[in-house]
């Protein structure tokens, strides 16, 4: 694969605070890469740089090898966290509207499938479900047939259900071979959809790679957790029995050994879970903090 996008230690500071402090990486083309964090980590000051949006303090960005150009505007679809419609417009006029502003624009009736437009694409924009309304802008932000898309936080404040259904519309667009950028702080929505990572706070890229290869160089493949009242005595556990946000959890290859082990310890089982490592435990272990909303 081709490198689309590279961005090297990007630095950018406001008055109070260093928002994005050296951080560096590069995506190839037809991948979706995620820049996982909390809120205030710097991904969208990040994001809002790679854009042309706001300038770098320092840094380099390149597109296809070369210094952003004019040609990269063009190229490139942005959804940001917030956009205001038009107000007394049908849906199908705000993308005739945006799709004007191109000399070749994407095939509006292709757009308009892709992104399942078709039952609400009469509808005044004003009476559109949140769900509904971030298709809307998908769609405008594909509206010029982009290389590079650049999607900030697209699904925070949907239901479960209406963020699950854009997932499958992500998945489509990078299946028609468009590159992805995405930002978001849930871990679930970036273990689904992004290929590659970048777990950022405080401004830093603090890992990077593939979810699935991150989570098996730091973890045992299976996570067991009790509630803290499961056990009597808590003096004297062993050290791989940590006890993190009001639960004692214990990593292992091997189940059936570490449920003995627990059992000898004076665990109470009743209310025991089992599962796999999530990003949210390679944060919490990386960084010493739990992900913030």
């Amino acid at each position: 694969m081709t490198t689309i996008l590279e961005a090297n230690n990007l630095v950018k500071t406001y008055p109070d605070v260093k928002a994005v402090d050296g951080i560096g990486f590069s995506i190839e083309t037809g991948i979706c890469y995620g820049l996982l964090g909390p809120n205030g980590a710097g991904k969208t000051t990040t994001m809002e740089m790679l854009e042309g949006i706001i300038r770098p303090d320092s840094g380099e960005i390149l597109y296809k090898g070369q210094p952003v150009s004019e040609t990269f505007k063009h190229e490139i679809g942005i959804q940001f966290q917030t956009t205001s419609l038009q107000d007394f417009q049908t849906v199908e006029e705000s993308l005739h509207m945006f799709a004007a502003f191109y000399q070749s624009p994407a095939d509006l009736d292709e757009l308009i499938e892709l992104c399942h437009l078709q039952d609400f694409i009469k509808r005044d924009t004003r009476k559109l479900s949140g769900g509904q309304r971030q298709r809307v802008l998908l769609a405008i932000a594909l509206v010029n047939d982009p290389k590079l898309v650049f999607l900030d936080e697209p699904t925070t404040g949907l239901d479960p259900q209406a963020r699950r259904n854009f997932w499958s519309l992500i998945e489509g667009i990078k299946q028609s071979g468009k590159t992805i950028l995405l930002t978001t702080h849930y871990m679930e929505e970036a273990y689904r959809l992004c290929d590659q990572i970048a777990i950022v706070d405080q401004g830093r890229i603090i890992i990077e790679g593939e979810p699935d290869e991150l989570l098996k160089q730091h973890f045992a493949s299976t996570v067991i957790r009790l509630p803290k009242q499961a056990v009597t005595r808590s003096d004297q556990l062993p050290e791989e029995i940590r006890l993190v946000d009001g639960q004692y959890e214990m990593f292992t290859d091997d189940v059936p050994a570490a449920i003995n082990r627990l059992e000898q310890l004076g665990f109470g089982l009743g209310d025991c879970l089992i599962s796999a490592p999530t990003l949210e435990d390679l944060f919490l272990k990386l960084t010493g903090h739990a992900l913030r909303n």
